[in-house]
C-alpha cells in the first residue's frame, strides 16, 4: 500500500521544529561523521518517476535488504535539496548534475551525488502541431525558467533546428544567446513544473520527463522531439549532504536503485520514457 506523504515547502516550514530534530545529519558536526544513522531513511522525491521508483523499493526489496525507507513527495526543484542541507531529509533523489551544480553555487549548498539510477529525456510537446516543421512563425514555446533546464530546453532546440545558438553558449543558456531564429520564435519562461499545464497557452513546451508523464504525457510518443539519452549529463541521482555519503542506510538504497529489478521495473513501467544509467 501506498504511504508516500505529499510536503510543500509550506508544510515542511511548520514542521521542521519537530520534524528536524529526527533526521540525521542535520548539523556540520554529523556531516563530521557523529550523525545517528539509526532509524528511517527519509527521501526527498518528485512523485514521478522517482517517488514510484522508490516506492517499489520500499514495497519490494527494502524490507529484505533491511532498509527502513520513508519516501516524501515534493512537487519542486528546490524544497529538497534546502531539506537535505538543513537535514529535515536524509537524501534527495529527483535531479542531475548540472541542475545540482548551478544550485550549490548559487546557494551555498552542499549536496553530493551518491549514484546515478536514470535519464528522463527532455522533450518538445504540443497541442497545436503534430511536428517541428508545422510551428509557424513567430510561434510561442514555452520553456523552464530555471537556468540550467532552460539551457538544457534551448539544446534541445537547437540540436533539432529550430534555432542556432552562439559559439561558446553553456549550461547558463538563455534566449540571449540565440544566434539564429529562422522562424523567429517567441520564448515564454515558465517555472518547470507548469510547462505541461501551459500546453494550452503557448503553440509549444519543452517539459522535462517527471512533469511530462505525471501530466499523462508519454515522451517516447507523444513528444515531437526527444532529447537523445547517448553521452547525456542530465542523468538523475540519489544525493545527499556532503559527509553522509557512507551512511549504510544511503549505501543499501544506492545498492537497490540500481539493482536489476529496478532497472527491469523501470524499463516495464515506462517504456523508454524512463531510461535506466545503470
Amino acid at each position: 500500500m501506498r504511504t508516500t506523504a505529499k510536503l510543500t515547502a509550506a508544510v515542511l516550514a511548520a514542521g521542521a521544529l519537530t520534524f528536524g530534530l529526527t533526521a540525521c545529519g542535520s548539523d556540520k558536526d554529523s556531516a563530521a561523521g557523529s550523525a545517528d544513522y539509526s532509524g528511517p531513511l527519509v527521501v526527498a522525491a518528485s512523485p514521478t518517476p522517482h517517488a514510484e521508483i522508490l516506492d517499489y523499493i520500499k514495497d519490494n526489496l527494502a524490507k529484505k535488504a533491511g532498509l527502513d525507507l520513508d519516501v516524501k513527495e515534493f512537487t519542486d526543484y528546490i524544497t529538497p535539496n534546502t531539506a537535505t542541507e538543513d537535514g529535515s531529509v536524509d537524501a534527495n533523489y529527483f535531479q542531475n548534475k548540472p541542475y545540482l551544480d548551478d544550485f550549490n553555487k548559487k546557494r551555498g549548498t552542499h549536496i553530493v551525488p551518491v549514484v546515478t539510477v536514470h535519464l528522463e529525456p527532455l522533450g518538445l510537446y504540443s497541442h497545436k502541431v503534430k511536428s517541428v516543421d508545422a510551428l509557424k512563425s513567430g510561434a510561442t514555446v514555452a520553456v523552464p525558467n530555471d537556468s540550467v533546464n532552460e539551457a538544457r530546453a534551448l539544446k534541445l532546440l537547437a540540436a533539432n533546428g529550430l534555432i542556432t545558438l552562439k559559439d561558446g553558449a553553456g549550461s547558463e543558456a538563455t534566449p540571449q544567446d540565440i544566434a539564429k531564429n529562422p522562424k523567429n520564435l517567441k520564448f515564454k519562461e515558465v517555472e518547470a513544473a507548469q510547462t505541461a499545464r501551459s500546453l494550452d497557452d503557448v503553440d509549444a513546451a519543452v517539459i522535462n520527463g517527471n512533469y511530462a508523464i505525471s501530466a499523462g504525457i508519454k515522451p517516447a510518443k507523444d513528444a515531437l522531439v526527444l532529447e537523445s539519452a547517448k553521452n547525456s549529463p542530465y542523468g538523475n541521482f540519489l544525493a545527499v549532504k556532503k559527509g553522509n555519503e557512507k551512511d549504510p542506510r544511503v549505501q543499501k538504497l544506492a545498492k537497490l536503485l540500481t539493482s536489476p529489478e529496478v532497472k527491469k521495473f523501470i524499463e516495464d513501467k515506462y517504456q523508454g520514457s524512463v531510461i535506466p544509467s545503470f
